[in-house]
């Protein structure tokens, strides 16, 4: 990275319902990594709930550009609440309209929310694998935020970011 250059994050949630707890924390996780990062940033914010009827139309130039932009930026931050032990079905539609490895040069952020602590390991355990063959790097433990914690998301995010995002910095170099 140069000092001159601009850093594109890209954050994609895939909450059901827009404007969701998962996409505030998600955003908190990006201002965390651009402030760590930095140098200037740009970012684009995909909150899924708003494009789930065209999820499934393959030609919706849309999405198609919506796609492309996530996959061209640096540093994609990628959030869901746990469904099912896992990630959302809108989440998984979403990826499932990319090709082989569109994040080849990428640096991805898994973050999950959830009501409690059973499911903490389902950001380690589905999220990352799936980033890792859509060909991002994730070269930091994802974060999972429960509900009881979201009072103080400055501070869980900011402890998290202590140890992720010098690793973050070191990928993107």
């Amino acid at each position: 990275m140069t000092g001159a250059e601009t850093v594109r994050i890209a954050v994609v949630v895939g909450n059901p319902k827009a404007q969701s707890r998962t996409l505030g924390v998600a955003n908190a996780v990006a201002d965390a990594v651009a402030e760590g990062i930095a140098v200037a940033t740009e970012r684009f914010v995909v909150d899924l709930a708003e494009h789930a009827p065209l999820l499934f139309e393959q030609s919706s130039d849309r999405l198609t550009e919506i796609g492309d932009r996530v996959a061209a930026s640096s540093v994609i931050v990628v959030a869901s609440p746990t469904f099912k032990a896992t990630y959302t079905g809108l989440l998984k539609a979403f990826f499932d309209r990319y090709g082989y490895q569109p994040f080849k040069g990428a640096v991805a952020v898994p973050v999950m929310t959830g009501a409690g602590s059973a499911h903490a390991l389902a950001v380690e355990v589905h999220l990352r694998p799936l980033l890792v063959e859509l060909g991002a790097a994730v070269p930091t433990r994802g974060l999972y935020v429960t509900e009881p914690e979201l009072p103080d998301l400055a501070g869980i995010v900011k402890s998290w970011a202590e140890d992720a995002v010098p690793l973050v910095r070191r990928a993107l170099a």
